[in-house]
């Protein structure tokens, strides 16, 4: 019997121990797709408790705090820091087969070296020895980054976002972490929803004049978009709940925003034509600039609406989705490579579903003498799992072409979360040691290990160009 989370932790063969060890494990980190706070980085926070750094905005833990029974004070509500605390380690010690398991204990174990498992009984042991280490001018937010071999960072800013934080970060020269915006404008193409008019006013006030039509419109989001660009941008990401469907002429969708401008909301038609439309403008966008553009798809948000009106969204009461994602995708990808404006795009799905379908889309556009120009993103959200990281690995393989993969990211909040880096390449690294083991690839492992080592790091590297 192996020793719970050892050295080989999830390597189940030699190979893939040397795969890991000798090529994966040292390898820095990008995370591209994020959710951290970029004033928390500029101003080096030092959290007070491991509370903060652990509980404060993860809804992953606290989906299952609630599944587990605990009352919402000790969750989202008024309860003390320890209680909450106290409230999880109770909860993860049953959890088991749910990746916040071995997250919850990678993190202790990387960066404060705590071996116990955590329950009821360790908790208070662990909460004094952890936050002692947090007191310590080592364990700051930049610390913590730096701890992770961190190279770069991609934070998820709106287009009215004024990126203060990013630029000063920029400006100072001691510290050496790339920390980016990511251009993220869910807003711009939501025009039915009942927060978009005050959106559209902040954003008026950003580009300093009055936005009277459709193309004044534009013009104000591709000024966001070349101002993002100037502060570092190089990746959009578009939270596409369904992929939206229409083809409309420029003079239908001035139409179409005119009516969204005098009575507030259109058909829900007419809304997917305006996105659809949106997309594309920013997609030809991208492109001439040299983004990354990102999709995530399929999740539907907010289902508990009693929830929703007391702690708004990103609370942990999202689902996957289950609508149509091959001919919507197809031809929004499609109408951008006939202009010869497809940007490099990743494309995730909350609905593992939909693998297959973005395995063999990705061969249909790849390209321009680019590595893996279209890629299908890591297993996410839901899927970021150890079965769902093996099958995002292994049908990307079978479909497309593994080695060409830019790799992990946390689509996380906390500082802590870059363990599941460390996760995800041990998982890559197990699932190519398995074919080496049972003869399926040759047993060269510095070969192989370029290949990882590539995964891990060098793809994204060259990919983004950050």
């Amino acid at each position: 019997m192996k020793k719970f989370m050892d050295e080989n932790f999830i390597l189940s063969n030699e190979t893939a121990e040397k795969l890991y060890h000798d090529y994966s494990a040292k390898m820095p980190i990008i995370d591209y797709h994020c959710h951290i706070n970029p004033k928390e980085i500029l101003d080096d926070k030092k959290f007070e408790n491991i509370t903060q750094v652990w509980l404060y905005g993860d809804h992953y833990k606290w989906r299952q705090m609630r599944t587990f029974g605990i009352d919402e004070k000790y969750i989202t509500g008024d309860g003390s820091d320890y209680e909450k605390f106290l409230a999880w380690a109770k909860t993860i010690s049953f959890a088991i087969g749910n990746p916040l398991y071995h997250w919850t204990h990678l993190e202790l174990k990387r960066f404060f070296g705590v071996d116990e498992v955590l329950n009821e009984k360790s908790a208070p042991a662990i909460w004094e020895k952890v936050n002692k280490m947090l007191s310590s001018d080592d364990f700051t937010v930049r610390n913590l980054i730096k701890k992770s071999n961190v190279k770069a960072i991609c934070t998820t800013d709106d287009p009215i976002d004024s990126l203060e934080y990013h630029l000063a970060i920029k400006e100072d020269k001691s510290f050496d972490v790339k920390v980016l915006p990511a251009f993220r404008p869910d807003k711009a193409l939501g025009v039915n929803k009942d927060t978009f008019k005050d959106w559209f006013n902040k954003l008026e006030e950003v580009v300093g004049s009055k936005i009277s039509n459709f193309d004044e419109y534009l013009e104000a989001l591709k000024k966001r978009v070349e101002y993002f660009h100037e502060v570092g941008c190089r990746v959009s990401d578009n939270a596409l709940d369904f992929v939206p469907v229409g083809n409309s002429s420029l003079e239908e969708v001035r139409e179409i925003f005119a009516n969204v401008l005098k009575d507030g909301q259109v058909s829900f038609e007419d809304e997917n034509k305006l996105r659809v439309y949106i997309l594309k403008f920013f997609g030809k966008l991208y492109h001439d600039l040299g983004w990354v553009m990102q999709f995530h798809m399929n999740c539907v948000r907010d289902n508990n609406k009693v929830m929703f009106e007391k702690l708004g969204p990103d609370t942990g009461f999202d689902s996957l989705n289950d609508t149509e994602v091959a001919i919507p995708l197809s031809r929004l990808l499609d109408a951008l490579n006939s202009e010869k404006a497809l940007p490099k795009t990743i494309i995730y799905s909350l609905n593992p579903n939909d693998n297959s379908t973005i395995g063999t889309l990705l061969g249909c556009f790849q390209g321009d003498g680019i590595k893996g120009k279209i890629q299908f993103g890591s297993a996410w959200w839901f899927n970021d799992h150890k079965i769902g990281m093996q099958d995002q690995i292994r049908t990307l393989a079978n479909l497309g072409m593994l080695s060409t993969f830019v790799g992990m990211l946390t689509d996380s909040r906390s500082f802590l979360s870059y363990t599941r880096h460390e996760y995800f390449r041990r998982i890559l690294c197990n699932v190519i040691g398995e074919w080496v083991e049972n003869g399926e690839l040759p047993n060269d492992i510095e070969h192989l290990g370029q290949i990882v080592a590539d995964i891990s790091y060098n793809n994204a590297d060259k990919y983004f160009n950050m």
